[in-house]
């Protein structure tokens, strides 16, 4: 499956807060998302089955707000992260070239991104992931975020350097509680002051506004002019009947609200 590679004209006011601002940025997707309300969520390519369980639970509640997740497509927490919240309400921040689906094994949620959500890189084509090119992907997930949200990781992991960027751009760090000896890093975060604990998700997903409605959310799904049939896969008859209703009209295999 290809996907077409564009250059973003826009300008995003929020990379001003980067080291160094990016001269070039690389788009697969509907980047209107760009222009919703943002978090980002990082952690480990490795989580405990608690950090599974409510970093799905935190990124479903946020995309059930409008709200955007962005992460880093990474396996474990980033992974998580873009499945919970569904590729049209994700934004992923690659460390390649947007023609090469790293890692192999997302290569499926990359593809789904690709088609109905949005995927940014610096990188040109064939620019194979390195570390640092991993680096300069973190700060541009956090720079995206209006809050960075770390769902855990250890004292050395990479998801720290993340912190240091969220500090250097005076952004809020939030993190879930963990056990004693487990998460050192968001543990020592908290321990130091410069991250808050999400104690109730529900509670802390209701400050980006209410839930959005399931015909909300099929509306907006249809806005997106996708085809008739990723539509059907997803909604079945219930595309047929809006068109019946007149909500939609359906062209070449296209739908058009």
């Amino acid at each position: 499956m290809s996907f077409d590679i564009n250059l973003l004209e826009e300008n995003i006011n929020s990379l001003d807060l980067m080291k160094k601002r990016p001269k070039e940025l690389f788009y697969i997707g509907n980047k209107e998302l760009l222009k919703r309300k943002k978090v980002s969520i990082v952690g480990t390519r490795r989580p405990s089955q608690y950090t599974k369980e409510f970093t799905f639970t935190l990124a479903k509640e946020l995309a059930k707000r409008e709200v955007i997740v962005v992460s880093g497509a990474a396996m474990g927490v980033d992974a998580i992260a873009h499945k919970a919240a569904g590729a049209q309400n994700t934004i992923a921040v690659m460390a390649n070239g947007l023609d090469i689906k790293y890692p192999a094994v997302n290569k499926k949620l990359i593809e789904e991104i690709y088609q109905n959500g949005l995927a940014l890189s610096f990188f040109k084509e064939g620019f194979r992931a390195t570390k640092w090119s991993f680096v300069a992907r973190n700060e541009l997930v956090v720079a995206l975020g209006d809050i960075l949200i770390v769902t855990e990781a250890d004292l050395n992991s990479g998801s720290l350097r993340s912190v240091e960027y969220a500090l250097g751009m005076n952004k809020e760090i939030y993190v879930l509680p963990h056990r004693l000896n487990e998460s050192l890093g968001t543990n020592n975060l908290l321990k130091n002051n410069q991250a808050k604990a999400i104690y109730d998700i529900e509670e802390f997903a209701n400050r980006f506004g209410e839930i959005k409605s399931k015909d909300d959310e099929f509306l907006e799904y249809l806005k997106q002019n996708p085809s008739l049939e990723d539509a059907l896969k997803k909604f079945g008859d219930r595309i047929y009947e809006a068109e019946l209703e007149g909500i939609i009209t359906i062209e070449y295999g296209e739908i058009k609200v």
